[in-house]
């Protein structure tokens, strides 16, 4: 235990001062009834009994303002606090494909709304990052618990040209790496990207997971399997979100129309490699389940907090049975 105003612990000195000030009360009580009690002047109190039941009250009295004076120090103790935390990083796909309209107005438009609606649910303690990919990966928000500054960011997406998994979560992964004063993923050359080793030492993230909402038409290098793999490794869920129907649409991009279908055996192998969790949105509120079934996790974790609320209803608590006592058995207040 520790206190945050210790030198407020003197204050316990007046304890040893009010037991010798007991005593000597009782020793002037004796001396009185030893005195006038002959003459009939003063009541004597027999029994065994009542008098070892008279010291009770003071006894919790003392205990009560010993506890009180602790309190006055401001104790602090390491305890486990229950906790909804950690870091949430929303992956958009920002391709082309995304402005297909089988979701209203289209699927990155829904995607945006529904993640809003997501962000704005979550408890002040979760971290929330935004990354975006198309050909390449970004981070366009890094985690944060400003839910205004997130949404703005949303906000911001639109889409652009080819897909390229990999580079969506190799982004979301440096985004954790940064946060977490880890190494980034890097050695990305001529399109390729190196499988992990297994000797490499990197500490599991737990805490942190990734939510990737693609069509998951995969038309770019690197390999996103390996990707998955780089999550699996530094203990990264990633749970793979599929915007659009396996049925596929029709789609006019700069005057050619051509045809997207979601690639829902990719979605499903990267969540498999991460221990994360697939989900197919068909429409706009199934995105909107989807959501509601990703939860941050729940942990305790242990914490130095300060304690003097409990120290003082201990001792309030002490001083008022010490009172009660007092007025049942003899009527005063010691």
């Amino acid at each position: 235990m520790t206190f945050i105003w210790a030198s407020l612990l003197w204050s316990l000195m007046l304890i040893p001062l009010l037991v010798m000030l007991y005593l000597r009360m009782q020793r002037r009580r004796r001396e009185i009834a030893l005195r006038y009690g002959s003459l009939g002047l003063v009541q004597q109190t027999t029994g065994r009994g009542v008098g070892m039941r008279r010291h009770v009250p003071a006894i919790l009295f003392l205990v009560g303002l010993t506890v009180l004076f602790i309190a006055l120090a401001r104790p602090q103790m390491v305890i486990g606090l229950p906790k909804v935390e950690g870091i949430v990083i929303l992956a958009f796909d920002i391709s082309g494909s995304m402005a297909a309209e089988d979701f209203k107005p289209n699927r990155l438009e829904a995607a945006k709304a529904v993640a809003i609606d997501f962000v704005e649910r979550q408890p002040s303690t979760v971290k929330i990052g935004v990354v975006a990919f198309s050909e390449g990966g970004i981070s366009v928000q890094i985690p944060s618990q400003d839910k205004a500054a997130i949404i703005e960011a949303i906000k911001r997406l639109t889409p652009q040209r080819g897909t390229s998994l990999a580079n969506g979560i190799v982004a979301a992964l440096n985004t954790l790496a940064n946060v977490n004063g880890q190494a980034p993923i890097v050695g990305i050359d001529g399109g390729e990207l190196p499988s992990p080793t297994t000797n490499e030492s990197v500490p599991l993230d737990t805490s942190a997971s990734i939510i990737l909402l693609s069509d998951g038409g995969n038309n770019m290098n690197p390999d996103p399997m390996t990707a998955a793999l780089y999550a699996a490794q530094r203990g990264v869920r990633i749970h793979t979100i599929a915007i659009g129907s396996p049925e596929g649409t029709l789609l006019t991009v700069n005057g050619f129309t051509v045809f997207t279908r979601v690639d829902e055996a990719a979605l499903k192998q990267i969540s498999e490699i991460t221990q994360g969790t697939y989900f197919n949105a068909q429409n706009e509120d199934d995105l909107r389940d989807v959501y509601e079934s990703i939860e941050p996790r729940f942990k305790v974790e242990q914490e130095e907090t300060e304690v003097t609320a409990v120290f003082a209803g201990v001792s309030i608590l002490i001083l008022l049975v010490g009172g009660v006592l007092s007025l049942l058995w003899f009527s005063r207040v010691p």
